[in-house]
């Protein structure tokens, strides 16, 4: 009586704690956000501080070539002194065979005045200033080459992810089979029909598959994490990444791989950015050339000075002058001359990098392509091997049921059946990813 009491006031604890959980649990998966690969990029690209960065580069570029456009305006300065004497500089006169000291100067001297200068002919500035203009194109096309190789990773990741989350939903599947087939085996072990050392081999094999979907689990969590990290989420933040590796089976299955010949390398960022620093440094040979020619600059000044001993009314004097200055560099030829060399040596050695990496992109596409073809024909075999070996498995249970096999043999149907379907998700992976690397090669995943 005591202990029917107990369960009843047991029973009572549960329902009570499934009436304060079920709400909870409701409203947490209320609360999680449902995120897909499209809106996983998306969000990538707006909060990763990568792409902040590389935005600020673009505008720190923008505002260091107005600075040098301003350098094009007149420069118009004002400057003040004044002076207080202390000491007089006495000065000897000789005035009729008789010597006369005199005090020159005032105790008290200032000015005041405008200066002005405009270059009016500066070849190494206007040089510079298109140099500015390059430097520009080259923070947008780094920006560029940041942004398709976040989203290169983002889909890298969420592939992983996808991964994880279906292996571990096979080998869960694969667990069920065995604890299955386990309860028939003991059930046949009660009864008299099986030996002791089938059913220890039924539990072994139950026991050791275990720390697999364990470690599984632990790999969809730990992909979850990463991801969100990539996506500038908190790790605890309540994410669910929608999606399947099936979901992209009919896309693999009807997939052409373009020819080699057909895919263009123009739009690669690598090659893109190599060019810009090759059109920089042809720039900066023009501002070598640019620096030995002669420059003309106007300049003007405007000053008001005046000049007095303590008590007394000072005296002023007005002074203004507008002037030319021509500058003609003569002995600078010489090292021109040499800095020339040295430019199209460093010329050169870049074209000869941008000919190497062109080269090795060439075998990356190729080797994405060959991937991708790879995997289109083994995803066709291996879903037809995984329909194969799930029929096995249903005829090996159903004979295994009515004795007409041993658990070896079930154990074995079940142990292809998992084999199969793991390699059918690694196919469909291997597409995706080599796919995702082509698009970030030629440059498409911006």
């Amino acid at each position: 009586m005591i202990k029917r009491s107990f369960y009843n006031f047991k029973s009572k604890i549960l329902i009570c704690l499934l009436v304060i959980l079920v709400p909870v649990v409701n409203v947490m998966a209320q609360d999680s956000v449902h995120v897909n690969l499209n809106k996983a990029i998306e969000i990538a690209l707006s909060e990763s501080p990568t792409m902040r960065i590389a935005d600020r580069s673009i505008e720190i570029k923008k505002v260091y070539k107005k600075e040098q456009i301003v350098s094009l305006f007149p420069d118009v300065s004002l400057a003040a002194n004044y002076n207080r004497t202390l000491l007089k500089q006495t000065m000897s006169v000789d005035m009729g065979g008789q010597t006369v000291n005199m005090k020159m100067g005032r105790d008290n001297t200032y000015s005041v005045g405008a200066n002005l200068s405009l270059p009016l002919v500066a070849p190494a500035l206007w040089s510079s200033l298109k140099l500015s203009a390059m430097d520009i194109d080259l923070a947008v096309e780094s920006a560029r080459s940041s942004k398709i190789e976040l989203t290169n990773q983002v889909k890298q990741a969420y592939y992983i992810y996808l991964l994880a989350k279906q292996s571990y939903a096979v080998l869960q599947k694969s667990y069920e089979n065995l604890e299955a087939s386990n309860k028939i085996v003991t059930n046949s072990f009660n009864q008299g029909l099986v030996s002791e050392f089938e059913k220890l081999r039924s539990d072994v094999a139950l026991q050791n598959q275990r720390p697999a979907v364990t470690s599984a689990a632990k790999g969809v969590r730990l992909a979850a994490m990463r991801l969100k990290v990539l996506l500038g989420m908190n790790i605890d933040e309540p994410v669910i990444f929608d999606g399947q590796l099936s979901d992209y089976e009919q896309e693999v299955l009807n997939a052409q791989v373009p020819d080699e010949k057909d895919l263009q390398l123009a739009y690669n960022s690598a090659l893109r950015q190599l060019d810009l620093g090759i059109q920089q440094m042809e720039q900066s040979k023009k501002i070598i050339t640019s620096s030995s020619l002669p420059m003309l600059a106007l300049a003007g000044a405007l000053q008001y000075s005046g000049m007095g001993d303590d008590g007394k009314q000072f005296t002023n004097y007005p002074y203004s002058y507008v002037a030319l200055s021509l500058q003609v560099p003569i002995v600078s030829w010489a090292s021109t001359n040499f800095k020339l060399k040295q430019s199209k040596m460093n010329i050169e050695n870049m074209r000869d990098q941008k000919l190497d990496a062109e080269r090795n992109l060439r075998i990356g596409v190729q080797s994405y392509l060959n991937d991708m073809q790879q995997a289109i024909e083994d995803i066709a075999a291996d879903r037809e091997t995984m329909n194969q070996a799930q029929k096995a498995y249903d005829i090996a249970k159903k004979q295994y049921e009515v004795g007409m096999n041993t658990w070896l043999d079930l154990s074995s149907a079940e142990l292809t059946l998992t084999s199969t379907q793991l390699t059918y998700c690694q196919s469909i992976y291997n597409y995706l990813t080599a796919r995702a690397n082509l698009d970030a090669t030629l440059g498409r995943g911006e």
